[in-house]
């Protein structure tokens, strides 16, 4: 592993033996023949070059006593400082975790009347980040991550490549609708490392923009991937031939240990993507020369240093002489070491209050205004816009509807009264899985489309779309489809607004036929039943309605929520009530429900967080507490213990993140006992969330729960076997009678 002491001494040494020629460029001129890069140029990256491998000497200084808290180094990787010169200020960039440079050089920029003074700001900000000082300009002392609003800088903070799919998302996003804080002809850019190549971010990405590509939608993206991989300047390896093999998507090589030659290609590229609206990556050859403990000494690669290099350049154009260079690093040094000093003392994150401030805000009050404004404008002097899906009828005056066509209703609505909602999924166009999304391509435009069938992909996109100022509302085929694509809700989706103080968000509402059906086809895929994943991530909202007359209010709730709040919402709809009529007997038609008017939505309001309650007989003598396809068949056995002289009442939890705990702890004392009927496993399930807010909640009494076997979901009849039923319902609910 190559130290901090070793990396300067070989860069001295290296200087020194470089000798200055005869004849002199003249700063305006190209600092060598067959290149663009001027002078003057060079000298000003060279800056943003020196402030960055400084950072990384210093992360290690502040490491040394325990003051310093990330130390992945940039050095090797300083000739991303041209991809930032190849870039306009105002062009939305997403740079990775080795990125230093890249961002000193953009700093730099944007006051070039007062360049050293920003690279100095940029080095505390960058130190901030280091020590984990609340003034850290993006995370608030959260994490270290390059990140900054004013300098139009999208903090990454999933594993390699994971943001990637966001880039496309946010390409696609400028290029729908324009964003004020994007001019129309603006680009994306992001980089990551080799590293990323054959993870499922990058694949996902570089497959989405060539797809999209090919459709014929404009996606002006840039790629730049840091290529470590040994073996020099030549592509000749495994990631070339992954990037260069990727339809749709040009592909251009060069040297990021040269900066002219890394300059020159970054410009080209950047260009074509600016003037074609279409995806471009470059492969920028690099090295890492300040690894992890335990790294290889990198060696011969010390040759390739990236300082160097452009020391070399400036020498040979005699634009400074080797002493020059050398007082230009120590005087860099000097101003990065002084500003690690003074932001020691910064102060930290000090309460859980000040660390979740940024995560999920909630603001009931301005979600519940949202609502009522979408009425005012689906029942104003617009409403004969409003699209008549049901033989040429408004759908409340339709009659009652199952829950799929509600939905359907909600999102034709959504479409009508949200012109920057965008509706989209693998099949979206032809309903869905389930025809659920039937017609809407014909009501909605081509704000209704699809996508290719790949998780990673489809929520990439839409967390772009939403950092881009839209609304998407994505779909998957089920709940088995979202865990290939899990990562983009855990690391890209659920963190930006806490990792970036609230500067950048992603409203989503993903939507998700979900859970089981007993007397269904079985299968483990068709009827995935574990919601743990969703379960633990910070500031995720996680919506079940149970019945149409749910569907509508709590969807417009997720919608508001995302557009108001920057929310995640998870819509899980239990696909086995789709198209269920009956509750109670055959031909009742209870479970279905009248579409509510525009006059009504904001007075069946459904706030997140809030159960619903149905009240059985005196019920006094049970509480059973449930969701999903949970509920119907609770409610069927409470009827048949009301019969028997047992009042029941039902706890629809509707939210499981947040959990209604004020609802559930307040119906629960009203009886003392308390059956849970969870359609998720026994273990990691829905349910021991619901008794551990009992226990917080002071419960005393009785609980028992009902739950799905730790088991996969088999095919045919054997389900029933693993999933919950009425009997086993009834048997629960016998058992704590009998207490």
């Amino acid at each position: 592993m190559t130290t901090p002491q070793s990396l300067d001494e070989r860069f001295r040494d290296a200087v020194s033996a470089l000798r200055p020629p005869e004849q002199r460029r003249a700063p305006g001129d190209p600092v060598r023949d067959g290149v663009t890069l001027t002078g003057a140029r060079a000298l000003e990256l060279f800056d943003a070059q020196l402030t960055s491998r400084h950072l990384d000497l210093a992360a290690r200084w502040l490491r040394s006593f325990n003051e310093g808290f990330h130390t992945v180094a940039s050095a090797g990787h300083e000739g991303n400082a041209a991809v930032a010169a190849a870039l306009r200020g105002d062009d939305p960039a997403l740079p990775h975790d080795r990125a230093a440079a890249f961002y000193c050089a953009r700093a730099a920029a944007a006051a070039p009347e007062n360049r050293a003074q920003r690279l100095e700001d940029a080095a505390r900000d960058i130190l901030r980040g280091v020590v984990a000082s609340v003034r850290d300009p993006i995370s608030g002392g959260r994490d270290k991550v390059f990140g900054n609003a004013g300098l139009h800088l999208v903090p990454v903070v999933s594993p390699p490549a994971g943001h990637l799919p966001r880039a496309v998302g946010l390409a696609y996003g400028l290029s729908r609708s324009p964003d004020p804080r994007w001019p129309a002809d603006a680009i994306v850019a992001a980089t990551f490392g080799d590293d990323g190549i054959d993870q499922p971010g990058a694949a996902a990405a570089l497959h989405a923009a060539g797809w999209h590509d090919r459709a014929g939608r404009p996606i002006p993206l840039l790629l730049v991937c840091e290529d470590d991989a040994a073996g020099g300047p030549e592509p000749d390896g495994w990631v070339a031939s992954v990037l260069r093999g990727r339809p749709g998507v040009r592909y251009s090589y060069a040297d990021g240990c040269d900066l002219a030659a890394a300059h020159d290609a970054a410009a080209e590229a950047a260009e074509f993507v600016r003037r074609e609206r279409r995806p471009a990556v470059l492969h920028l050859g690099t090295v890492s020369l300040l690894g992890r403990p335990g790294d290889p000494d990198p060696g011969p690669e010390l040759a390739r240093d990236p300082l160097v290099g452009t020391a070399r350049l400036l020498v040979e154009a005699g634009l400074l002489g080797p002493d020059d260079v050398i007082t230009r690093y120590d005087e860099v040094g000097w101003q990065v070491r002084k500003a690690a000093e003074e932001v020691l003392g910064e102060p930290k994150l000090a309460t859980i209050g000040e660390i979740v401030a940024s995560l999920a805000p909630r603001r009931p009050l301005r979600v519940a205004h949202a609502i009522t404004d979408a009425a005012s404008r689906a029942a104003g002097p617009g409403a004969s816009g409003r699209v008549r899906i049901f033989d040429g009828r408004l759908p409340e005056q339709a009659g009652p509807m199952t829950l799929a066509q509600t939905v359907n209703a909600a999102l034709t609505d959504a479409l009508a009264a949200r012109p920057g909602l965008l509706a989209f999924g693998p099949g979206t166009t032809r309903g869905g899985p389930h025809g659920v999304t039937a017609g809407l391509r014909e009501r909605g435009g081509d704000r209704v489309f699809d996508t290719p069938p790949d998780a990673t992909g489809v929520l990439g996109l839409a967390l772009g779309a939403g950092l881009a100022g839209l609304l998407p509302v994505a779909e998957l085929p089920g709940l088995a489809d979202l865990h290939g694509g899990e990562e983009q809700l855990r690391g890209e989706a659920a963190t930006m607004s806490f990792l970036s103080s609230g500067a950048y968000r992603n409203p989503l509402v993903l939507r998700l036929p979900a859970l089981a059906d007993p007397y269904g086809l079985g299968g483990h895929r068709a009827n995935d039943n574990s919601l743990a994943v969703l379960r633990d991530v910070p500031g995720l909202v996680v919506a079940v309605p149970a019945r149409a007359e749910d569907a509508a209010p709590m969807l417009r709730t997720c919608l508001a929520a995302a557009e108001v709040d920057g929310s995640v919402c998870v819509f899980l709809e239990p696909a086995s009530l789709y198209q269920t009529r009956d509750l109670y007997q055959q031909g009742d038609n209870e479970w279905l429900a009248p579409y509510a008017p525009p006059e009504r939505w904001a007075v069946e309001h459904a706030p997140i967080g809030r159960a619903r309650i149905y009240p059985l007989g005196t019920a006094q003598d049970l509480t059973i507490v449930t969701y999903g396809g949970g509920v119907r068949m609770s409610l069927r056995v409470a009827a048949r213990l009301a019969a028997d002289g047992y009042g029941t009442r039902v706890v629809d939890l509707r939210w499981l993140n947040p959990l209604p705990v004020a609802d559930l702890v307040r119906e629960s004392l009203a009886t003392g006992r308390v059956l849970i009927v969870d359609e998720t496993r026994r273990s990691g399930g829905v349910g021991e969330g619901v008794l551990a807010a009992l226990v917080d909640g002071a419960f005393v009494g009785s609980a028992r729960r009902v739950a799905a076997a730790d088991a996969p979901v088999p095919l045919g009849p054997a389900a029933q076997h693993v999933l919950v039923g009425e009997d086993a319902i009834t048997q629960g609910a016998q058992a704590l009678l009998a207490r």
